[in-house]
């Protein structure tokens, strides 16, 4: 009898292991890779690194793929050649490739940040600093036409000074090699993202004396955009996508300063845990991250105007041609 029960129930052990096996591996097969290229690596997109720590893109059936452009010309010209399946960018890119005249050009889908991300630094401290102190003075900039610099001259300005004129706006110097011809010697000041401003103060190479982003006002800074022809073949993984991003902003806006930052160490392992944590903190004291994904009409519109001032926009881009908020909004009444 044992023997007969051993028979029937052997089969029965056999096809539940394969089907345990069949179903793991059907799960891991489940996962599409969506492949982002970031405009750059930074605290600053911190909520995109905690929907990839805390598992947000895997409860959406996406595997992110992630990759450093190093500017967003760099990452639209990936964007349009096929290189990325999405282009995580300031959306002034789009701007330009749509009066371009491209046919299949990049739609902002999803925003992630409000301000700009930079801060201005100094050779020495000044905890008195005020912006007058730059007219005359050097500093390193950024890429012209880049969001970081056309902000930088926006601040410029609102302080009753000219770019250019009473002030050098150095835009020679490629975005990743800023840090470096500054500590190198070149100009006076230079507007830097963290963890790099924070670790080459840390190093008592520069000093923070100013946040961009705090004497700007909100902007629709980083966004996710991807070609017209991928979103309208790909609605479900874009909206995967931007639901994903929203489970991060969320998780987020209500975690602590240190639960942020450890969520985020994996994506910046040689960072020190406590300049982690200040960076953290200095970004969400100042409101930098975006409650949900939506670029409103009003936001694209300052943008436009930032941009128009800085003299790289021939023409106002139509909102609805290079947004849309279709994603977000789904994404908002689905999670609470």
């Amino acid at each position: 009898m044992k023997k007969k029960i051993r028979l029937i129930l052997l089969p029965i052990f056999i096809v539940s292991f394969i089907a345990i096996n069949f179903t793991s591996c059907s799960t891991k097969k489940e996962l599409t890779k969506v492949r982002v290229n970031e405009v750059t690596h930074s605290i600053f997109y911190a909520p995109q690194y905690a929907a990839i720590s805390q598992g947000f893109f895997k409860e959406e059936g996406l595997e992110i793929e992630l990759t450093n452009g190093g500017g967003a010309d760099k990452v639209m010209t990936a964007l349009l050649s096929g290189q990325c399946d999405i282009g995580f960018m300031g959306p002034e890119a789009t701007l330009y490739v749509y009066n371009q005249g491209k046919e299949d050009y990049a739609v902002n889908f999803a925003q992630l940040t409000k301000r700009d991300g930079s801060f201005l630094m100094a050779r020495k401290p000044d905890p008195n600093f005020t912006w007058d102190k730059v007219k005359g003075k050097h500093i390193i900039a950024g890429r012209k036409g880049g969001m970081p610099e056309m902000t930088l001259e926006y601040v410029i300005r609102k302080h009753g000074m000219i770019p250019n004129k009473d002030v050098t706006c150095d835009t020679t110097i490629q975005f990743n090699l800023m840090a470096g011809a500054f500590t190198g010697g070149t100009g006076d000041y230079v507007a830097l993202f963290e963890p790099t401003a924070s670790m080459l103060e840390k190093e008592g190479k520069g000093y923070i004396v100013a946040s961009i982003g705090k004497d700007s006002g909100e902007v629709p800074y980083t966004v996710y955009s991807a070609k017209k022809s991928y979103i309208e073949k790909n609605k479900d993984i874009i909206q995967k996508f931007t639901n994903a991003i929203y489970k991060g902003q969320q998780w987020v806006e209500k975690s602590s300063y240190e639960e942020i930052a450890k969520a985020i160490k994996p994506f910046f392992p040689d960072a020190n845990d406590e300049i982690l944590v200040t960076v953290v903190k200095r970004y969400k004291d100042q409101d930098t991250w975006a409650k949900n994904p939506i670029l409103t009409p009003e936001a694209l519109d300052l943008l436009q105007t930032i941009i128009s001032e800085a003299g790289e926009l021939d023409k106002k881009v139509p909102y609805e041609k290079v947004v849309t908020t279709e994603f977000a909004e789904r994404a908002i009444k689905k999670i609470k």
